[in-house]
């Protein structure tokens, strides 16, 4: 388990996937995804979520409020794709109820992510990518100082003909994170 000063990353429990499906269905959160997931769809990928955790000890963790234990989204690391153009890499990813957008929790969730990654695993870089469209998701990227690719790619998970194709990516590396982290850095 990883925490904030608002929140809790911790491990998936079964009281989180009514919410985590409501979640799912909402075309505001779900729209730059190629559809929104049925109960079923929603669960399996919670199952899987879960699973991931439990056996590498760390996945996308289940993001819930410290005032009130309440669940909220995922934010946390995977292994990407491998058949996206740039992998092997870990990528970081988050998804939250759209009643919490705008309160700052992807950004805090997602730094505290990125210290456990570059921290406790060791990873030489951590990525994030979206559709093209998906400003929302660029400027949290952009908050936590990673560095547009100036390439674009056909992400291999979606249609040929779906306006969602086309995806950007975000890269950090640890020397990068290393270097923004540090206090000194930061004042001089």
């Amino acid at each position: 388990m990883l925490a904030t000063d608002r929140l809790l990353l911790r491990q998936w429990q079964p009281g989180d996937r009514e919410a985590f499906a409501a979640i799912n269905t909402d075309t505001r959160v779900m729209e730059f995804f190629p559809s929104i997931l049925t109960r079923a769809q929603s669960d399996a990928t919670a199952d899987r979520l879960e699973a991931a955790i439990a056996h590498r000890g760390w996945g996308f963790w289940a993001m819930a409020l410290k005032s009130d234990g309440r669940f909220i989204g995922f934010t946390g690391l995977s292994p990407a794709n491998p058949e996206l153009p740039f992998a092997p890499c870990v990528e970081i990813g988050w998804r939250l109820t759209a009643g919490q957008w705008r309160n700052g929790y992807a950004t805090e969730a997602a730094r505290t992510v990125l210290r456990f990654g570059f921290e406790q695993l060791k990873l030489p870089e951590i990525v994030a990518f979206t559709a093209i469209g998906n400003l929302r998701s660029q400027a949290v990227m952009q908050r936590l100082d990673m560095q547009l690719d100036p390439k674009t790619f056909a992400h291999p998970a979606v249609a040929e003909n779906s306006p969602l194709r086309c995806h950007c990516l975000y890269r950090l590396t640890a020397e990068r994170w290393h270097s923004l982290a540090a206090p000194e850095a930061r004042h001089t």
